[in-house]
């Protein structure tokens, strides 16, 4: 008898087997657990374009990996507010998300609402998603000094900050921001409480210019990364999409070892050198910057090239 003959007796019914088959079927089912992959996905550029549709093939390569057997989740510097609604355009329910850069972390309630069917749309899809996710983990840190330092050098800079329970506040509005449910306010009510996360926009800037900033000012009381289209996400120290992960690993028992993680940005830097360091795999999306492609164990194609496709239906 081999594992894969192994069945549920019928209803009412009892099968005997012997002790060798017996260790064959949980022998079996120990190396499926065994070869189970963590798979943690960026969002934009990585998962989406820039329009927001999907890069190409993604939908169905995620079906592919959960199919396999594999928990296939997201890592993002977004706020849960989208990244739910990326979800529910993948089409997946993980058991977890990791948003704002490490900072939120959502898991998946046990008895949540009912769920929409699979591949359900509409208005109210996101939603119902969203309504299954409690957050089970939150930093946070004072923001006072550091806005106040940024607000010296960027006079005109466009801030938005994100409070624990997931309520968001801004200074200006920027097109690029998802601000549904975020309240406008004056830049001193940006400090009124811990936040989250503090997201700085300045019309001109480049990241280049956001790199010199933060060397010459000397941002060492929070974890920082500055995106290749010049904005600058400032997190709690040492929080990071890979303190993030590393909690959701260790929940879901999965072997460090086996973790595969794909982005593209500066913000995935931590997640790359820590998968790299268990033993697992990163890999940078090819229209990444060069730092981001050289801390990488490997290249992928581009997002617009379906490179998350590619590596996931190989799996």
């Amino acid at each position: 008898m081999t594992p894969g003959d192994a069945k549920l007796p019928d209803t009412g019914s009892v099968q005997v087997v012997d002790q060798d088959d017996a260790a064959d079927v949980v022998d079996a089912v120990d190396d499926a657990s065994a070869g189970r992959l963590l798979i943690a996905l960026d969002i934009d550029g990585t998962v989406i374009l820039e329009d927001e549709t999907p890069s190409p093939g993604v939908v169905e390569a995620v079906a592919h990996a959960q199919q396999r057997g594999h928990e296939v989740m997201l890592a993002t510097g977004r706020s849960w507010e989208s990244t739910h609604r990326i979800m529910e355009l993948l089409d997946i329910r993980p058991e977890y998300a990791v948003c704002s850069n490490g900072a939120i972390v959502m898991g998946r309630q046990a008895q949540g609402p009912e769920a929409p069917a699979t591949g359900a749309q509409g208005p109210g899809a996101a939603d119902s998603l969203a309504a299954e996710y409690d957050r089970v983990h939150v930093e946070t840190f004072d923001p006072a000094e550091v806005l106040s330092l940024l607000q010296e050098h960027l006079s005109d800079a466009r801030y938005l900050v994100e409070l624990p329970d997931g309520k968001r506040l801004y200074t200006e509005y920027l097109e690029d921001w998802n601000l549904r449910g975020a309240d406008r306010v004056e830049f001193e009510a940006l400090s009124h409480q811990p936040v989250c996360r503090v997201v700085v926009v300045s019309p001109g800037q480049t990241d280049t210019d956001f790199l010199e900033l933060v060397s010459r000012i000397g941002l060492t009381q929070v974890s920082y990364a500055i995106g290749w289209t010049a904005w600058l996400d400032i997190a709690p120290q040492g929080v990071n999409k890979a303190t993030g992960l590393e909690l959701v690993r260790g929940r879901l028992g999965i072997d460090p070892a086996n973790v595969l993680v794909m982005g593209d940005g500066r913000n995935d830097l931590e997640m790359f050198e820590w998968a790299l360091r268990n033993g697992g795999r990163a890999v940078a999306m090819g229209q990444g910057p060069e730092e981001v492609r050289t801390a990488a164990g490997e290249v992928g194609l581009s997002v617009t090239e379906g490179g998350v496709a590619a590596i996931l239906r190989a799996l």
